[in-house]
């Protein structure tokens, strides 16, 4: 089996996790080529490995997939999720306890709205890079906090950073926060029946309703949309944001459905955004972006 990943450190790691569960594999480097701040980049790469059959895998950091893929490819698996939630690396020990005006990094539309609207007075810097990168430009004193995802911290051995997780219903991550998707060629059964033998059902219900969510809505990476589903038994139950990037306004949804139709659970959550103006706010967020 080949698997088909980034180069980056996080991306790596992922790898080799889900190399050492399928018993072995070999890791294939697929390039990143693009423009900086185009998520999908990171992805294009990995796919056209899977299709020119130089992998037979390829796992995926699920919030970078976009709505759409090849029509060759499919997602075979998703394993077991790791924390969804986002986390504040700084000073402060809650985001009310936060000091007023605090400078805080992140390159995430998403988390600049949901930062803005719960405190306006922070001052909300871009900040790109990998995680070594922006704890670097927080230790040398640029930042006085930056807005992180706990799944990625986790999974390269450095939770010891974390200060605090912002708890998910003052900022509702991002579609697909904390899963791995597994993409493979439809065609290639044998690499699905390998993917979907580390799979967890209960992650790929909570991927399928974020990512109905996201494909509804017509969102990209760049939008400020934050979805996040939890299966419990027979209900699935999933929150939405939808907000301007300076955080003076946004909708908020949650809704209860069965855990066994997670698509029909988004997709009827995804009507009552629409019906609460969550259309607008997404076409005047990408005026201002």
């Amino acid at each position: 089996m080949r698997i088909a990943t980034r180069g980056s450190a996080l991306a790596l790691t992922q790898a080799r996790w889900v190399a050492e569960r399928l018993g072995g594999a070999e890791l294939v480097e697929a390039s990143s080529d693009g423009e900086p701040g185009d998520k999908s980049r990171f992805v294009r790469g990995v796919e056209q490995v899977l299709l020119d059959g130089g992998a037979e895998l390829g796992v995926h950091s699920a919030k970078d997939l976009p709505g759409e893929m090849p029509a060759e490819l499919e997602i075979a698996a998703v394993p077991e999720r790791e924390d969804p939630a986002d986390v504040w690396i700084g000073a402060g020990a809650s985001l009310e306890e936060a000091p007023e005006g605090a400078r805080v990094g992140t390159a995430s539309l998403r988390r600049r709205a949901q930062l803005l609207a719960a405190r306006p007075d922070l001052r909300v810097e871009e900040l790109h890079g990998n995680v070594d990168t922006r704890l670097r430009k927080l230790a040398e004193g640029e930042l006085d906090a930056i807005v992180l995802a706990a799944a990625g911290l986790r999974r390269l051995g450095r939770e010891a950073e974390i200060g605090f997780a912002i708890p998910t219903d003052l900022m509702v991550p991002a579609g697909g926060q904390g899963c791995l998707a597994l993409q493979v060629r439809a065609d290639d059964e044998a690499a699905g029946d390998a993917a979907a033998a580390i799979g967890d059902l209960r992650a790929m219900r909570e991927l399928t309703a974020e990512r109905t969510v996201v494909a509804l809505l017509g969102a990209s990476c760049a939008s400020p949309l934050g979805v996040h589903a939890r299966v419990e038994g027979a209900t699935i139950e999933i929150d939405a944001f939808v907000g301007l990037p300076d955080g003076s306004e946004w909708v908020r949804d949650r809704l209860e459905g069965s855990a066994e139709e997670p698509a029909l659970a988004g997709a009827e959550l995804v009507q009552r955004l629409l019906g609460a103006g969550a259309r607008e706010i997404l076409d005047r967020a990408e005026e201002m972006a």
